[in-house]
């Protein structure tokens, strides 16, 4: 199995010209009828020893935990920490495996911001979240200055909205009120880095590309279940406005998720639309079967989706003025 890291490394190293590796890229896209551009690769699992890896990790790492927190708790998560990055070192850097470098990836940095609020103690309440998220913020920079994990990018934001969003309600107490808001916010500003890592692989050729998958994939519940919380999606009683408003806003999740490729936005939104539906059902008497009818329903619109993504996006794209579709991926 190669990926497109694979194909550009061999570029580089004169074993392919770019002339070649691009009709290798036509011939794959053909005899999959679509274009390659136009599909959201990651790597993730490249074989059964990845899974192999990850579980004697997994076990090592927790028997390390164990035994190191016999002293105090914060040392063990210190140690996990420290035999986390001893893998990576090997399975991550030397093999370049996937699925073992997300696991060695997300226990390093969740063990360094457990390990600090540990240390700190329940007793300093925010501000030990502060220096937590702040510690674990610096430690996925220097996993990704060390190893280029693309999921490190997302993991860094999402302890720097957790860093954010603790300095804010340290500094301002009654910013607890306005968490959604503030969510929505960090979305955004989410939204905006993943934006920023896919206007710099529009080709979706190198490892920037993943990075973007992962950060919108963070971005997407962000975004969107504060917008649904707003609309009394989760009060337990729909009615057909409310209704009216949850498709509109999903057909403007879908028109984004179809300009920029991705379909983060419409997986994370989907679990809101098939509650408030199935709801609205159940409210007008159809409860034994409200879900399956949701499911009914809309999987089988997004299965049509699917199928036709690729004419869609053309469709949508031209729609799109010229200046804003230079930063897009382009519809082949």
């Amino acid at each position: 199995m190669y990926t497109e890291e694979d194909i550009a490394s061999a570029i580089k190293a004169g074993i392919l010209s770019n002339e070649t590796a691009e009709a290798f890229r036509a011939h794959v896209a053909g005899e999959r009828q679509g274009p390659a551009v136009d599909e959201e690769h990651f790597r993730l699992i490249t074989g059964f020893n990845d899974i192999f890896v990850v579980i004697a990790s997994v076990l090592l790492l927790a028997s390390v935990g164990g035994i190191a927190g016999v002293l105090t708790d914060w040392i063990g998560a210190a140690a996990v920490a420290a035999v986390a990055w001893l893998l990576a070192e090997f399975f991550t850097r030397q093999r370049r495996m996937a699925l073992p470098s997300i696991v060695l990836l997300l226990a390093f940095v969740s063990s360094v911001m457990g390990g600090v609020l540990l240390l700190l103690g329940p007793e300093k309440g925010a501000q030990s979240v502060v220096i937590a998220s702040a510690l674990a913020t610096l430690a996925a920079w220097l996993h990704w200055r060390r190893f280029q994990v693309p999921i490190t990018v997302a993991a860094g934001a999402a302890v720097g909205v957790a860093f954010a969003v603790a300095l804010l309600l340290w500094a301002a107490p009654d910013a607890r009120h306005w968490l959604s808001v503030i969510s929505f916010i960090a979305g955004v500003a989410v939204f905006v880095l993943a934006m920023y890592w896919d206007t710099r692989d529009t080709a979706r050729l190198t490892r920037k590309s993943d990075v973007a998958f992962w950060l919108h994939l963070l971005a997407a519940p962000l975004l969107v279940h504060p917008v649904f919380a707003a609309l009394g999606v989760f009060e337990g009683q729909m009615n057909l406005w409310q209704a009216a408003v949850v498709i509109l806003l999903y057909v403007a999740i879908g028109f984004v998720s179809l300009c920029i490729d991705r379909r983060a936005l419409m997986v994370s939104a989907l679990v809101y639309v098939m509650y408030a539906f199935s709801t609205l059902l159940e409210q007008y008497g159809v409860v034994s079967l409200s879900f399956a009818l949701t499911a009914l329903v809309i999987g089988s619109a997004l299965l049509l989706l699917s199928a036709f993504w690729h004419a869609s996006r053309a469709q949508v794209l031209r729609r799109v003025p010229l200046a804003v579709q230079r930063w897009l991926v382009p519809a082949r």
